[in-house]
């Protein structure tokens, strides 16, 4: 009797391992959550951003990361820097990485 106790133990151990799949199987719904809720959303952002940095153009109104608000009036270094006025005879230049966003222009 103690012999079959032990038989169906080992038996029903030997279930358990035949199906590795299932055990994993939280941790994959876990990974496949993560992606759709964090790393898809983030890439899509960021392939936002580059497309809004590739547009730019001569007499966009942009803002800086660092809130500097102005109009783009030329570029330099292929490219890569823009030449931003601010003001009436006052001009900066900053990266194109450096800028948070497009302002929309308003019709009148």
């Amino acid at each position: 009797m103690i012999e079959s106790l032990y038989a169906m133990a080992g038996g029903g151990g030997a279930q358990g391992s035949a199906n590795p799949f299932l055990s994993f199987l939280p941790l994959l719904l876990i990974l496949l959550i993560m992606y759709f809720l964090i790393m898809r959303p983030q890439a899509k952002k960021q392939k936002e951003r580059e497309r809004m940095l590739a547009s730019l153009k001569k007499g966009d109104k942009v803002v800086t990361i660092g809130g500097i608000h102005g109009k783009i009036m030329g570029f330099k270094n292929n490219d890569q820097v823009l030449v931003l006025k601010i003001d009436d005879n006052v001009k900066i230049e900053v990266d194109r990485t450096a800028i948070a966003s497009v302002l929309k222009s308003e019709s009148k």
